[in-house]
């Protein structure tokens, strides 16, 4: 029988408890308990189908797009890190990237120590922070207005530049690059590639390779940029830029183009000239103003204008330069001696011009005033007596009598460097101006110029070539004239007669003498100039003929040293030489040359008030025309024709050359005082052709002795004119050449009277002295 169980009585702590739990019961409502969630249950999903599945394939994408970028961003950067530290430990010092030449230039001074030509790349020292203020401000408005608030690259620029090369229909990266100062300088530094001759053909080669636009060039140019950021300040780098640009015209550096254009230093020009510097950063050649002053001023006026928009000047400043455009220097603007300056480059030695590393200072004979006199003259003829569209050429050399060359002129216009020098390289036949040489040497061999030739028909027998028969050009004949007649009129056959009875040597040991070397012809048709010379050679052969007959060497180099130095490395290199022809004979010869513009061939070159002398020369084809002369001060020479050899139309030696010689002489006269020329007329007649000695030299101081010579002698000229020969000499060309005072035209001189009969008179004087 089961015991009735008896329910157990509540602990303490349970009463405890639960009296607390039924206290809360009473005062809070009974909370549901919280449903438990089952295992694997999804949340409530929302949308259908579709778009949850658009929206997780974006989100998958977003999330492999991110991850690639953010890791390519890493990945790109660290790269660009480590080339901008790898270029940035290739960064030399400041000072070593200024000039980058690797050719040198040469600063050439006139006679006067006053700069007039450049040749090579010059250059000059500049900082950025000793510049004129306006000009850093022209090329920071012109290049890049935001270079101060940027590390090196521009995205801006870039976006801008892509902009505007898509609406001008060019591809992104074609034209305007959105380059920034700090880029362009990693380009001028060629990303720190340094010149190898062996790698390149020269440096234009080197530049242009450096310069080109590819994506490639443009992604190395990032982290150059950047480490010329980190290793130079913004003005160092500014620096940089405005030492290595070209700016035309031979100019490297903002300093060597100021001096070049304005002859002033870069801390000196004003905002006109800044900005029309600042304006040939874009293309150096085109805007050089020594191209085209008008272009490069409305250059200059756009830069103005973006000055002022960045607020670099006033609207009154801006005004005032316009006003007052910049101007090109007086020696930029004459652009005087381009043809001199060839030259003279072409005379010194490759290693110190054509091909110098070194800064170069040259002195020169030039002589700017004498050049631009010429230049005006010449032009002033042409542009009157010349056709608009003709293509005939002309050249002008002006000399000092010891060879010295003060003008030259190379052809038509201005010369361009390199230009052909018609001057100096073109050999041309010289016709008649060879002819003051064969009258040279007859009288260097003792003749007269008043000694008589027949200018009549002539035939020589060459062997192998058959009979030659020279003809003036009037194809008229004057029978017997004087040697003087006979170059004053040009005469070709007395001329000939003269020649062959000199001597063909003794004429060609006078041509060579005198510098006319090229290849003399050694025919009889020599003393008609068939040979071949250049204006510069035959100018100098004049001065030769001017200065009493001793040899010059045309020179232009006066001397040359190295930029800094104080002694030169080179001295004059010409001047006169040694004597060719007695000063006798060429006092005479200054004396007949004389004639040729007062009575002969050319009148046109006559100077009134001023004793001139010169020859006039026209080949037999008319290809070449050439007037040559001389005044006590100037030798100058002018030659016309045509570069192909067409024959002038209606042009001689004493036209059109002669009246370019008048106005050249007359220009480069101006404001000097006339000086008689040394000019020897002949004290009586000639002694007989074919005679060697003087009477003197057969008798020496005795005066019996010397009047027998003299009898003697005037007995063998009577003879020698009986026969219609010489007494005696060398085998003659025929026809009669004689000495005499008479001039044909002229009724003969009497006979002397008894008491002047040399000998009796020499008796007497012996009989009085006993």
């Amino acid at each position: 029988m089961t015991k009735p169980t008896t329910p157990k009585r509540p602990m303490v702590a349970d009463q405890r408890y639960s009296g607390q739990s039924a206290a809360q019961n009473s005062t809070k409502p009974a909370a549901k308990p919280p449903a438990k969630r089952r295992r694997g249950t999804a949340r409530p999903k929302r949308g259908n189908m579709v778009t949850r599945g658009i929206t997780g394939f974006v989100s998958l994408i977003w999330r492999v797009v991110w991850g690639t970028f953010w890791r390519t961003a890493l990945v790109v950067a660290l790269i660009i890190g480590a080339a901008t530290a790898w270029y940035y430990s290739r960064l030399p010092e400041l000072s070593a990237l200024l000039d980058g030449r690797a050719r040198g230039s040469v600063t050439m001074l006139d006679a006067s120590g006053n700069v007039f030509a450049w040749r090579g790349e010059t250059f000059g020292d500049v900082s950025s922070d000793k510049i004129s203020p306006a000009l850093k401000q022209a090329v920071i408005a012109t290049e890049d207005k935001r270079f101060y608030g940027h590390m090196g690259i521009s995205p801006r620029g870039i976006v801008s530049a892509v902009r505007i090369n898509l609406a001008a229909g060019r591809g992104p990266l074609e034209g305007n690059g959105g380059s920034t100062i700090t880029q362009q300088v990693a380009k001028l530094l060629c990303l720190g590639d340094q010149y190898d001759p062996a790698k390149w053909k020269n440096e234009a080669a080197y530049e242009a390779d450096c310069r080109v636009g590819s994506v490639w060039r443009k992604v190395k140019e990032v982290p150059f940029a950047f480490a010329l950021e980190a290793k130079y300040s913004k003005d160092e780098i500014l620096t940089i830029y405005m030492n290595r640009s070209y700016l035309g015209a031979g100019a490297r550096g903002f300093e060597a183009a100021s001096q070049r254009y304005f002859g002033k230093g870069a801390k000196d020009v004003n905002p006109s000239e800044a900005a029309m510097l600042a304006g040939l950063l874009k293309a150096p050649s085109y805007f050089a103003p020594t191209n085209n002053l008008q272009r490069s001023q409305d250059r200059a006026n756009l830069i103005l204008g973006l000055m002022e928009e960045q607020g670099y000047l006033t609207p009154e400043q801006l005004a005032t330069a316009r006003e007052n455009p910049a101007v090109l220097s007086k020696a930029a603007a004459a652009r005087a001696g381009g043809y001199f300056a060839d030259w003279v480059m072409d005379s010194g030695p490759g290693f110190l011009t054509n091909e110098t590393t070194e800064d170069v200072t040259i002195l020169t004979t030039f002589d700017q005033r004498v050049q631009r006199a010429a230049e005006r003259a010449l032009k002033q003829v042409l542009d009157t007596k010349v056709k608009g569209n003709s293509k005939a050429q002309a050249a002008v050399v002006v000399m000092s009598a010891d060879g010295a060359v003060r003008a030259m002129i190379g052809g038509r216009g201005a010369a361009a460097d390199g230009s052909f020098n018609r001057a100096t390289q073109a050999l041309r036949q010289t016709g008649s101006s060879f002819k003051p040489f064969v009258y040279a040497a007859a009288l260097n061999e003792g003749y007269s110029p008043n000694t008589i030739v027949d200018d009549a028909p002539l035939t020589i027998n060459i062997p192998g070539s058959g009979p030659w028969s020279p003809k003036n050009y009037t194809r008229n004949y004057k029978g017997q004239v004087t040697l003087t007649q006979a170059l004053a009129g040009s005469l070709n056959t007395a001329t000939i007669r003269i020649q062959e009875e000199a001597g063909r040597d003794a004429v060609r040991r006078v041509a060579e003498g005198f510098g006319v070397a090229n290849d003399l012809a050694s025919g009889p048709a020599l003393g008609l100039g068939v040979s071949e010379s250049t204006l510069l050679e035959m100018t100098g052969a004049y001065a030769g003929i001017r200065n009493g007959g001793s040899s010059v060497t045309p020179y232009g180099l006066v001397e040359l040293r190295i930029k800094g130095d104080d002694q030169p490395l080179i001295g004059q290199t010409g001047g006169m030489g040694q004597r060719v022809i007695s000063e006798k004979a060429a006092g005479e010869l200054i004396w007949m040359m004389e004639k040729v513009i007062q009575n002969g061939t050319g009148g046109r070159a006559k100077l009134p008030g001023r004793e001139a002398a010169g020859k006039t020369g026209t080949t037999s084809s008319y290809r070449d025309a050439w007037f040559i002369g001389f005044t006590e001060q100037y030798v100058t020479g002018v030659w016309m024709g045509y570069d192909d050899n067409t024959p002038l139309t209606g042009v001689t030696g004493g036209g059109l050359p002669a009246e370019i010689w008048q106005a050249v002489m007359e220009a480069i006269h101006e404001g000097l005082p006339p000086e008689p020329l040394n000019a020897l007329a002949p004290n009586g007649g000639g002694d007989v052709i074919g005679s060697r000695a003087s009477p003197s030299d057969v008798a020496g101081s005795d005066p019996l002795a010397q009047a027998l010579a003299e009898a003697l002698g005037q007995g063998q000229a009577q003879a020698a004119a009986n026969r219609g020969g010489s007494g005696g000499g060398a085998p003659r060309t025929p026809g009669s050449v004689t000495s005499s005072d008479q001039i044909p035209g002229q009724a003969p001189a009497p006979a002397p009277a008894a008491a002047e009969d040399p000998l009796t008179r020499a008796l007497n004087e012996a009989m009085s002295g006993g």
